[in-house]
């Protein structure tokens, strides 16, 4: 049976190359397992299509013709795609493996995982965030639509007023990272927008950093406020070089007021 004659969502089969064979490894790379080989083969053949979340992938019998493979070597390779959230598995009537659609949270809660025994500091995200940051807001200046900025201004109000209990004050500063997250989502460049992101995100599961944010601060909140409002000015005139400056100065007071109180909960001063 060739692949050639398996079906593939909406789109025609005639349209669609071939799987191609597993890549030879380059010389001194260490060689993939014949399941490893056969996922990273029907990898490049999803890239190489341009598939979208919901196409199908041609059948069992077709991918075990193509690569000379037992059905157990196939679905294995499968099976590990499906675990790493490529691929979805139906069984039935029109059953089949078919295309996945991306999350982002799931790819940042899988490498967060990476982190998990040897989690950065406070000082290790921020000098990061100081030099992505202010790139991701002079790409965004000038570009962002109506819908944009009420999503933005309907975040700062989250947190645009002293907050009635303990529990608001530590919302309040997930809602001003949030704003920062929408920025990430926004961003032109889908690779920076990521990573900002998912800084963001290493930054609010430190344990120090949840301690942190329920100490009340009203003053910086109307700091954070007043970067922000300023930053939004940037975008909506479009002057890149104003909202880098903008992003940086917030990043670099951030990191200090952050970096201070982590030096007091390490004291004693503030109880952990």
């Amino acid at each position: 049976m060739s692949l050639q004659d398996e079906p593939a969502g909406t789109l025609q089969r005639s349209e669609l190359a071939p799987v191609p064979p597993p890549a030879a490894p380059l010389p001194g790379a260490r060689r993939l397992k014949r399941t490893d080989a056969i996922a990273e083969a029907v990898k490049d053949w999803i890239v190489l299509n341009a598939l979208r979340p919901g196409d199908r992938l041609p059948q069992e019998k077709a991918l075990m013709a193509q690569f000379k493979a037992s059905k157990g070597t196939i679905r294995e390779a499968l099976k590990a795609l499906e675990t790493q959230g490529l691929i979805r598995s139906r069984t039935g009537p029109g059953g089949g493996a078919f295309v996945a659609e991306q999350s982002g949270e799931h790819a940042m809660a899988l490498l967060a995982n990476y982190f998990f025994f040897r989690q950065p500091s406070i000082r290790d995200i921020y000098a990061l965030r100081k030099r992505l940051e202010p790139d991701l807001a002079a790409s965004l200046a000038g570009q962002l639509g109506e819908d944009d900025f009420r999503r933005l201004e309907a975040t700062m109000r989250l947190y645009d007023h002293p907050p009635a209990t303990t529990g608001e004050e530590y919302q309040q500063r997930l809602a001003e990272l949030e704003f920062h997250g929408i920025l990430a989502e926004l961003c032109p460049n889908p690779a920076l927008g990521f990573i900002c992101r998912f800084l963001q995100t290493l930054l609010a599961n430190l344990t120090i950093c949840r301690r942190i944010y329920d100490i009340p601060n009203p003053e910086l909140r109307d700091a954070g406020l007043s970067y922000q409002i300023r930053l939004l000015r940037a975008l909506k005139s479009g002057d890149a070089e104003t909202a880098s400056a903008v992003m940086h100065e917030h990043m670099c007071a951030a990191e200090r007021y952050m970096e201070s109180c982590e030096a007091e909960f390490r004291s004693g001063f503030l109880k952990l």
